[in-house]
């Protein structure tokens, strides 16, 4: 058996059987063997010295890569478990919380487009490394608005009184209180505040920004590193290995968050008389910062091996391979043998290397930018190719904008807390998803699915998960009433919304300590506006729970429970958890299919680019935008928004309806586009297969009239192809 290599200047030629071809020149194994590249930075010349290091082994390299990505998943997606939590504690709007989720791709997208350009030049294990240590860097930068910021205080009263908070909003008599009182909050907005509110926001989007940049080496460098070094016929499983150890990290932040949050914000700096607030009060702020602590230690940790792998190891069952990047991708673009519609012939193929893949390690930066649009517009010319990045760009937006908000929806339309929200998300949704992303790759390989097949079951699987969303519009109840509030969204609170019985007291208008009349069903801001007087604690029953009597505006007198009341619907939060976990599977069984037709549908010297172009695209099309477009269609169902120094805060109460409506109406708006995107596709293919069958017909038919015709030997070799 004979290899074929390539060259400087481009020829083919035979050098001899694979046992010789495969054995270098000392003094080329020594260059490669460099001092930078040992763990220690000592020379080591000869490969048989490394192999007992545990870093030349590509097996611990997928160990420590899982991990690594396992934790650097985890404090990505932590945010989006703790969003909520992030608006009350620092008075965010939706639309603003969904800016800030996805702020980290900013980062990401700008710098990713180089990944393929540097390829094999960086000393790889390394450059993770220093990406992780960013990851981390950024994640203890999250946690710092918290210990820059003063106490958290669910009142207006001063920290000494925080014990008495539930009687600091009690009615009291208008003769009885002083001018200023009516408006405590403005003493305290001063251009201290709202510089430091500033410069908490930044520092926060600036840490986003840091865990986008950080991402960006982890996994292209990474799976090419396995894929360079892992023998032909173990790097699937190794692949397999480490996207199944990953994708349970989203999972295990949403774990995470439900357990963070059970903790009070302050737990570092708890007032002396303690507080008396449990999770199911509206008021509540679990501990956020402390999942990300516990976050960018795990990614530190995980960093620290990539210091000592080296830049090359010797390839798996004792092969050393240091070759060019651009050999080993030509060679394994051969050795899959994989048949394409668009390509034109073998020989075609091989003299063809205008991929970006093949070129970019010949290019400098300035030309691979100017070349980059050329190749990409190239790309996107193809009709399969662009209908497909179009439905996941479609399927991404519905995950962006559900990961993202979907523990807020629950939290607000069926009165859970935001520890129970990301308990259920974390332990149903998440492993949906992931058994969809396996069953769907488990089909394509057990029956041998072309591209026909695939967009098929692309079409079954978008077109169940959009049944499965029709029930969730129904699956929900309005608004309790709120006392003083209308259902008009954009207007501010003023004196004119609040009932005339508590005109004798004086509210403040910016107090929120909510409490609910059980028998009227009706919600109160504060004990002042139900024009309570006395505070009553049943430290028998709930030490926590305490109820106000003697209110004027409540029929009988009261007494009045404090928190918000309890949802009608809370029961059928389970039934909507399981119809949006079994549409996650159902839209996760596409994934697999659909990469199988971007893989099958574009040339073979474009794929690697095509694969890059397709989650750059992702990024910018879905991944940045959906957060935002989700928030902003929440911001508009509010009906009651708090106010904090003049400027519009937190929204304190929602439309239940139109909540549930626009929310799920979005998630349904991008499913149907996913769906046409694959009607398209499966009516393109099915066109592609008629066209090919009518050319075969052709060349069969008259057997006699190709004897008789000139230049016969031609259509053979043309019909063939």
């Amino acid at each position: 058996m004979l290899m074929k290599t390539v060259d400087l200047q481009g020829q083919v030629n035979t050098d001899g059987p694979v046992g010789e071809e495969a054995q270098m020149p000392d003094k080329d194994t020594k260059a490669m063997m460099s001092v930078e590249d040992t763990p220690g930075g000592k020379a080591c010349p000869n490969p048989q010295d490394l192999r007992p290091s545990v870093f030349y082994s590509i097996k611990f390299f997928v160990l420590c890569h899982s991990l690594l990505q396992l934790a650097q998943l985890m404090i990505s997606g932590y945010l989006k478990s703790s969003i909520s939590t992030v608006e009350k504690r620092f008075g965010l709007s939706s639309q603003t919380s969904g800016l800030l989720a996805a702020f980290n791709e900013v980062g990401n997208t700008a710098l990713i487009v180089f990944v393929s350009y540097f390829g094999s030049r960086v000393h790889r294990p390394r450059l993770i490394g220093y990406g992780a240590v960013v990851v981390a860097l950024a994640g203890l930068l999250m946690s710092l608005p918290h210990f820059i910021s003063e106490p958290y205080r669910y009142d207006h009263t001063s920290p000494v009184d925080m014990p008495q908070d539930y009687e600091a909003s009690l009615c009291q008599p208008t003769t009885l209180v002083p001018a200023p009182t009516p408006a405590p909050s403005n003493s305290s907005c001063s251009s201290n505040t709202e510089a430091q509110h500033l410069a908490v926001v930044g520092i926060m989007f600036m840490a986003q920004t840091l865990l986008g940049v950080g991402s960006v080496p982890i996994q292209p460098f990474g799976i090419s590193y396995i894929d360079d070094f892992a023998h032909n016929s173990n790097s699937p499983l190794y692949l397999g290995i480490l996207f199944a150890i990953t994708m349970m990290g989203p999972g295990m932040a949403y774990g995470l968050g439900g357990l963070m949050l059970r903790l009070y914000v302050d737990i570092d700096r708890m007032p002396e008389g303690g507080i008396r607030l449990t999770s199911k009060d509206p008021r509540w702020v679990g501990a956020w910062w402390l999942g990300f602590l516990i976050s960018a230690a795990a990614v530190a940790l995980a960093a620290i091996p990539y210091f000592f792998f080296p830049k090359e190891m010797p390839k798996e069952k004792h092969e050393l391979r240091f070759r060019r990047r651009v050999l080993a991708a030509s060679a394994s673009t051969v050795s899959k043998g994989e048949d394409s519609p668009s390509e034109k012939s073998p020989g075609a193929s091989q003299e063809k290397h205008d991929g970006l893949a093949q070129i970019a390690p010949d290019l400098t930066v300035i030309q691979f930018i100017k070349v980059f649009p050329r190749v990409l517009l190239r790309t996107l010319r193809h009709p399969i190719f662009l209908l497909v990045v179009l439905s996941q760009v479609c399927t991404s937006s519905m995950v962006a904008g559900m990961a993202t908000f979907l523990p807020k929806f629950l939290e607000r339309q069926f009165s859970v807390t935001a520890s129970y929200a990301n308990l259920l998300i974390g332990s149903l949704t998440i492993p949906s998803a992931i058994m969809g992303i396996v069953l769907g790759g488990v089909l394509v390989k057990r029956l041998h699915l072309g591209p026909m097949r695939c967009g098929i079951l692309c079409l079954l699987g978008a077109l169940s998960c959009l049944l499965l969303s029709l029930p969730l519009f129904f699956m929900g109840c309005p608004t309790h009433q709120i006392a003083g509030i209308t259902r008009q969204p954009g207007n501010l609170p003023g004196p004119e919304l609040f009932p005339a019985c508590s005109e004798p007291c004086s509210c403040p208008l910016d107090d929120f300590n909510p409490v609910c009349d059980p028998r009227a069903h009706v919600e109160y801001l504060t004990p002042c506006q139900a024009g309570c007087t006395s505070p009553v604690a049943q430290e028998a029953l709930d030490k926590s729970q305490v109820f106000y009597t003697n209110c004027s505006c409540v029929a009988g007198g009261g007494p009045v429970s404090a928190g918000s009341c309890d949802s009608a619907c809370s029961h059928l939060v389970l039934p909507f958890m399981f119809l949006v976990s079994l549409g996650a599977a159902l839209a996760s069984l596409t994934h697999t299919p659909s990469f199988m037709l971007i893989l099958r549908g574009v040339k073979k010297e474009d794929k690697t680019l095509a694969v890059g172009i397709q989650f750059m695209l992702l990024r910018v099309l879905a991944w940045m935008p959906s957060p935002v477009i989700h928030g902003s269609a929440i911001d508009t169902t509010c009906v009651h928004w708090a106010q904090s120094c003049g400027r519009r805060a937190v929204c304190r109460y929602y439309d239940h309806d139109l909540l549930r409506n626009r929310f799920v109406g979005l998630q349904f708006f991008f499913k149907t586009g996913s769906l046409a995107c694959f009607a398209l596709i499966l009516a393109i293919l099915r066109q592609q297969v008629k066209e090919e069958g009518t050319q075969v017909t052709v060349s069969t038919s008259g057997p006699q009239q190709q004897l008789l015709a000139s230049g016969s030997g031609k259509k053979p070799e043309e019909s063939s192809v």
